[in-house]
């Protein structure tokens, strides 16, 4: 299993993200969004352990729940920008 972070604009969002990924099965905690990651100030985001981030990118976008990115937390510690 893989750490991915989904960034959200506000707790609300990240909220009803919560929500909908844990229905599904999938492992996720909030919190807020580490300062390097967010680019407008504070946000949250979901540490989600998923073998595939994209079912759960694509329940937020049919579910309308706006993200703002999706970041890999790769084995070296080092995270990356996940592009879907």
């Amino acid at each position: 299993m893989k750490h991915y972070f989904i960034t959200f604009r506000s707790i609300t969002f990240a909220q009803r993200a919560e929500r909908l990924i844990s229905r599904g099965g999938v492992r996720c905690t909030m919190q807020r969004t580490p300062k390097w990651m967010e680019e407008q100030g504070c946000g949250y985001a979901l540490r989600v352990l998923s073998q595939d981030i994209r079912l759960q990118a694509e329940q937020l976008r049919q579910a309308k729940v706006p993200m703002r990115r999706i970041y890999w937390h790769k084995d070296d510690g080092m995270f990356e920008e996940v592009a879907l």
